[in-house]
């Protein structure tokens, strides 16, 4: 159901998705206090005006979206902004943006204040979440993580890949954020503890016929694989 809430010296219109003791528990979970003043006020259900307001807005967010970019560039700022939300009654607008240093857009504030007549709020965001709020495919063939239920970003190194055994290359452990897949991390807690049994001094063996070099260790058979430096062929030893 569609409920018009507090807004900045006015209103935004929302969607309740949620309802009883689900409420309590995600706000336990997200540290928040029910009497915190923080929390917008439900004003009333939403009426025809408010959607009306809303729609209206909502259609101009792509328009604003352009023309912020373009003075953006006039300014020289070195920022990217990724996406503009009005507020249902059109007096405030949120400016997403990305941006590897600081950056000092008071001027651009005052800009987009006279042109667009509007209290205008600049919010930073990583790629991530500019991946999230575009939306995709991942090459799962699931829509994205970041934009359907990932809400907390963990950081993500190549170690998560070393230690599921993937081959470290760039271009297919990267989401379409440009940073590492989220998912890396989503078992490396079951290959930590399964590594836990293998052995951690044996990345080279001696054998009669020189020295054997270990290429993988399979967590699933309990097999570590090794290889001779004459030839191509992998010996599977058991733990």
């Amino acid at each position: 159901e569609m409920v018009s809430v507090e807004g900045v010296n006015g209103f935004d219109v929302g969607k309740v998705n949620l309802t009883g003791e689900l409420v309590r528990l995600q706000l336990k979970k997200n540290n928040i206090d029910e009497k915190s003043p923080d929390i917008k006020r439900i004003l009333r259900r939403t009426n025809d005006i408010d959607l009306s307001k809303w729609k209206e807005n909502k259609v101009r967010e792509p328009q604003l979206l352009i023309s912020s970019r373009a003075m953006a560039r006039q300014l020289k700022l070195d920022l990217k902004m990724a996406e503009v939300e009005i507020q249902a009654d059109g007096r405030k607008a949120t400016f997403f943006y990305i941006a590897d240093d600081r950056v000092d857009f008071r001027e651009l504030i005052k800009l987009y204040a006279a042109e667009f007549k509007v209290k205008v709020e600049m919010r930073q965001i990583g790629a991530r979440q500019e991946a999230g709020k575009v939306g995709g495919i991942g090459s799962c063939g699931r829509e994205l993580c970041c934009s359907t239920w990932l809400t907390d970003f963990k950081s993500v190194n190549t170690n998560a890949a070393r230690y599921q055994n993937l081959s470290i290359n760039q271009t297919k452990l990267s989401g379409q954020c440009g940073r590492l897949k989220c998912c890396l991390n989503y078992e490396l807690d079951t290959y930590m503890d399964a590594l836990q049994f293998f052995p951690t001094d044996a990345d080279t063996l001696e054998v009669a016929r020189g020295r054997a070099f270990l290429v993988k260790k399979d967590i699933f058979k309990n097999l570590m694989w090794y290889t001779m430096p004459d030839s191509n062929k992998q010996y599977p030893l058991s733990l």
